[in-house]
């Protein structure tokens, strides 16, 4: 009897430890599974908010990093591909105000001076998802050099992208009842430089440009 007893406890022991053993493991593997899971969704660095697989529209923080990486970074990949995550997002009203008030408008300006012709483009393509907002139009200053965009032997693409800056310029100054024939711009600013007389001479010029798609632009704009 008191054998049989001690086999029953001795049974009964190793069905508990199985038991227990089993919970832990289930335990351990369920932690391994949830930290899987995590990786899966990290925090987004700077970086990869530019690798082109990130659609959604960029809230306040994101956008503050991608200007930082913009700002600091002399990577030219990077800053493209920055400068069209940055374009895409500017195409939302809310991010146009955002962008600005972050000061990330000097910051996507200065990349139009960049050499390299597709950074020049794509900073060109931000300013203007940027300029359809009007007070966006006030801190968009680039220096006389900017006229240089509008020779007829700048890239097709640069043109096209600086001649619709102009036209956005012109479209919302139309609405606010401003006179392209007595400016009273602040020297110095973008206004002051597209309406002065060397940007006339230089859209008459481009009147009589090789490409349809660049006449068309120009001659929508104000008669010089």
């Amino acid at each position: 009897m008191g054998r049989s007893r001690h086999v029953g406890w001795v049974a009964a022991g190793l069905v508990l430890g199985a038991g227990a053993c089993y919970c832990i493991y289930k335990l351990m593997r369920g932690q391994r599974q949830g930290d899987r899971g995590l990786r899966l969704h990290p925090s987004r660095s700077a970086e990869d908010l530019t690798d082109g697989s990130y659609d959604d529209i960029l809230n306040v923080d994101q956008l503050q990093k991608l200007l930082y990486l913009l700002e600091s970074t002399d990577d030219p990949i990077i800053i493209e591909r920055a400068l069209v995550t940055l374009g895409n997002n500017a195409a939302f009203s809310a991010n146009q105000v955002i962008i600005r008030e972050l000061g990330g408008i000097p910051i996507i300006g200065s990349k139009i001076n960049n050499p390299n012709h597709s950074i020049k483009e794509k900073a060109l393509n931000a300013l203007n998802n940027l300029s359809v907002n009007v007070e966006n139009q006030v801190k968009i200053k680039v220096d006389s050099s900017f006229l240089s965009l509008y020779d007829g032997h700048v890239a097709k693409e640069i043109l096209l992208r600086v001649l619709t800056l102009f036209q956005n310029i012109n479209n919302c100054c139309k609405k606010e009842g401003c006179s392209a024939m007595q400016p009273t711009f602040p020297k110095g600013s973008l206004f002051f430089l597209l309406y002065g007389e060397e940007c006339a001479q230089k859209m008459r010029a481009l009147v009589d440009h090789h490409d349809a798609d660049v006449k068309e632009k120009v001659t929508v704009l104000p008669k010089f």
